[in-house]
């Protein structure tokens, strides 16, 4: 429970990270990042099991489908935070378990239960909440739709991996940086964006992806090994908690009181799926 928690301390500092930033756009700060956390992956896997290529080559198609969900998820959420409260964004970033529930039917016809289905309407009442106050403001709309989409593409990740079988996460990771590396490149050099940015902003996004995104991973991925699905849930509301509260104590920032009342009727549709959805679940 430990290792898991001190994963979520980890990922809740991606508004920090983010805010630190002076002058990199999001496809300046994911070039750095993935590169970064592509190293730091390959040197863990190759230290554990050796033959990197061949845990990535071994994860097939569904690998790859979870790696781009991945790099959705890293890209919105990353564009979320540039565009809206740090809040907001970790807030909705918690939406994406009951995402996974709905995919989880759809793809893999896993059934829901009744109280999932109420905690689905629940949250999305929340989210509701959430952003009706920004329908007007179109930035702060777009951050909105951005961390809804990074949460839907963790979920994808999820859901790919739960279909493969796969509950080594780590090569899907590494890949996930490799291909977010490739593609901000191109994008980078499409667009004009320069590659060589602030050596700040370089050491910043760099440190993002070894520590707050790899070596959370890593801490995950060992720590989950000995969890129920309904502990992993619950340990994982620190990065939603923690996130504001970091850029709330270091930045003055805050939320709206619609933020936090959409959040907390979202993090009680969680909490109360967590605790009685699983159980109530029919077999499938």
């Amino acid at each position: 429970m430990l290792l898991v928690f001190f994963a979520g301390v980890l990922w809740s500092t991606i508004g920090l990270g983010v805010r630190s930033i002076q002058e990199a756009n999001v496809w300046q700060i994911l070039l750095y990042r993935s590169l970064s956390l592509s190293f730091f992956l390959f040197a863990i896997i190759w230290l554990r099991d050796g033959f990197v290529f061949r845990k990535v080559r071994a994860l097939g198609f569904n690998g790859l489908i979870a790696s781009l969900g991945l790099f959705g998820a890293y890209s919105g959420g990353i564009y979320s935070i540039q565009k809206t409260s740090v809040a907001t964004a970790m807030l909705l970033f918690a939406v994406a378990p009951l995402l996974t529930a709905v995919l989880g039917r759809l793809v893999l016809g896993e059934r829901v239960s009744k109280i999932t289905m109420c905690a689905i309407a629940l949250a999305g009442f929340g989210v509701w909440v959430m952003m009706r106050g920004q329908i007007s403001a179109g930035a702060n709309l777009s951050g909105c739709m951005a961390a809804l989409a990074s949460a839907l593409g963790f979920s994808i990740f999820t859901i790919s991996l739960r279909k493969g079988k796969k509950k080594d996460m780590l090569p899907a990771v590494f890949l996930s940086g490799v291909i977010g590396f490739l593609i901000t490149a191109c994008l980078c050099y499409a667009l004009g964006y320069k590659i060589f940015i602030a050596t700040q902003d370089i050491g910043i996004a760099s440190g993002m992806g070894v520590f707050q995104v790899g070596l959370g991973l890593v801490l995950y991925t060992f720590g989950s090994r000995g969890l129920r699905a309904v502990d992993l849930t619950l340990m994982s509301m620190a990065e939603v908690v923690l996130g504001p509260i970091w850029v709330w104590i270091a930045l003055g920032e805050t939320g709206t009181s619609d933020t936090f009342l959409g959040g907390g009727m979202l993090i009680g549709a969680i909490i109360c799926n967590a605790k009685f959805g699983i159980k109530s679940a029919p077999n499938v």
